[in-house]
Order: C-alpha cells, then sequence, then structure tokens
C-alpha cells in the first residue's frame, strides 16, 4: 500500500468512493456554475445562492433541521453530506431536478455513482473533512423523496371542473388544466408555472378559491409522477405554488356581460 501511493507511476492519483457498494447516499451541494447561473423560474426561495443555501431551504420547507452529520468541502467551494444508505431502498444517482432529485445545484450519489474522498487533491483545490463525525442514516423524509417512483404507463387524467365556479372561471380552469395534462416532455414544470399563474390571476380577482386551482391543477399534474419524467411531488406543488402566487400580482375577472346578455336578448 505504502508503495502504490509514493511510487512514480501512480503520482498525482486521488481516492475515489463507490457510494453505492459502499452503502452510502451522498447530498453534493454544488457552487453556481457562472454568474448567471441561478435557479429556475419559479423559484420560491429567496436569496439562494448556491446548493447549500437552497438545500437548507428545503430542510426548512419540511420543518427538518440542516443535517449533523459528516461534511466534506469539496474542491470547487460546495459540500458533500455524507450519510448511510437507509436498509431496503436503493436509491440512484440525481442531478438537479432530473431522475427524482432536489433541486438546482444539489445532485445526490448513491447506486451507480462515486465521490472524491477527503484527502484528494485536484488541480481545483483538496477535499477537505469539515465535520468528523458519524454518518447519519439518510433521514426517511429525504429517503421519500429521493426514492423513484414505479414507472406505470398510463394516459392522463381529464381535466376537471368544480360545477360551483361560473362558467367563465371554469372554462379558463378546464383550458389550463389541459395544457398541463398534455405537455410535452421538457417542458412540464414551465407549462405548470404558467397555467397556475393564468389561475392565480383570477384568484386573485376573487372569482376563484385558491385551494380550488390548487386541486384542479394537481388533479391534471398527477399522472406526472407515473410516468417517465423526473418530476416530484415537491416540484409539482412548488411550480403551482409559485405560480399561483405570481399570478396574484395581477388580477383578472371575467369580462362584463354584453348589452345583449344584460337586457336579455
Amino acid at each position: 500500500m505504502r508503495w502504490y501511493w509514493t511510487s512514480s507511476r501512480y503520482r498525482g492519483c486521488n481516492v475515489g468512493a463507490a457510494t453505492g457498494p459502499s452503502g452510502r447516499v451522498v447530498i453534493d451541494l454544488d457552487q453556481p456554475k457562472s454568474p448567471t447561473d441561478r435557479p429556475g423560474e419559479g423559484c420560491n426561495h429567496k436569496g439562494v445562492r448556491d446548493g447549500l443555501d437552497h438545500f437548507a431551504a428545503i430542510c426548512a420547507d419540511y420543518g427538518q433541521p440542516f443535517p449533523d452529520t459528516r461534511m466534506v468541502h469539496t474542491a470547487r467551494g460546495g459540500m458533500h453530506l455524507v450519510y448511510t444508505a437507509p436498509a431496503g431502498v436503493r436509491l440512484r444517482n440525481t442531478e438537479g431536478e432530473q431522475g427524482k432529485g432536489l433541486g438546482w445545484r444539489i445532485d445526490t450519489r448513491a447506486w451507480g455513482g462515486y465521490i472524491v474522498a477527503p484527502g484528494s487533491i485536484t488541480p481545483d483545490g483538496e477535499y477537505r473533512l469539515v465535520h468528523d463525525r458519524a454518518e447519519l442514516t439518510l433521514p426517511a423524509w429525504l429517503t421519500r423523496l429521493l426514492t423513484p417512483s414505479p414507472v406505470v404507463h398510463t394516459t392522463a387524467p381529464p381535466p376537471r371542473s368544480s360545477a360551483r365556479l361560473a362558467a367563465y372561471t371554469a372554462a379558463a380552469v378546464r383550458g389550463e388544466c389541459a395544457r398541463v395534462a398534455t405537455a410535452a416532455t421538457g417542458s412540464h414544470s414551465k407549462t405548470l408555472f404558467s397555467a397556475a399563474g393564468n389561475l392565480g390571476q383570477l384568484v386573485a380577482g376573487g372569482t376563484l378559491a385558491w385551494a380550488d386551482a390548487f386541486a384542479e391543477l394537481y388533479a391534471a399534474a398527477r399522472h406526472l409522477l407515473t410516468t417517465d419524467c423526473a418530476c416530484t411531488d415537491y416540484e409539482i406543488r412548488r411550480q403551482i405554488t409559485n405560480g399561483l402566487r405570481t399570478g396574484q400580482a395581477r388580477p383578472r375577472v371575467p369580462p362584463a356581460a354584453s348589452p345583449a346578455t344584460q337586457r336579455g336578448t
């Protein structure tokens, strides 16, 4: 072993750890790739500057403390949170929001992945152990978020419409839900945020209840969790909530009845 690490043949080599076989799950909190790298449209976490900020905000969203597990400072200024893998669950790698991921600048490494171990030195810098303590088992709430959904091929459910809604509002709800239900792969989040924004205008105008708007949009988007896309329940709820809030800044009410309608002709 001493020869291996001191031999000129292997000079400059570092240590890697396969996360899956070693029984670990690592949450990789990255720095932005460039000054223009920012959270995507609809992110409701103000002041988020990097993966560490974003993960702390997600913990707060779920009412959870920031984890006190083993931490490694990475060569490019990020952070590895090292966990023991939960029993009975085979988690996979994720990148950002893809693959059941947690979001912007947050990757995970589990089965199929590896990490550079502390003590390694690369041209970008050193991997340093900064919080030396026993690894926690990945918390149940994070396990739920990262567990892949079973792939079930299904068709989108027909958009629902509440009989209590006025005709104009009901038509608007049906139209936005239809857009969400038929959105092309790769545009789900953008379409959902846009649809929620449009209905948020009606919420602000007083013709649609927030709870009804949320329920209709969630029902239209729920099937995405059982398809081959990478949408997560957290992301669906987040896009709906952020879209509704954005739309409320621009109240909209149904157009006034025409004179002919008012005269009953």
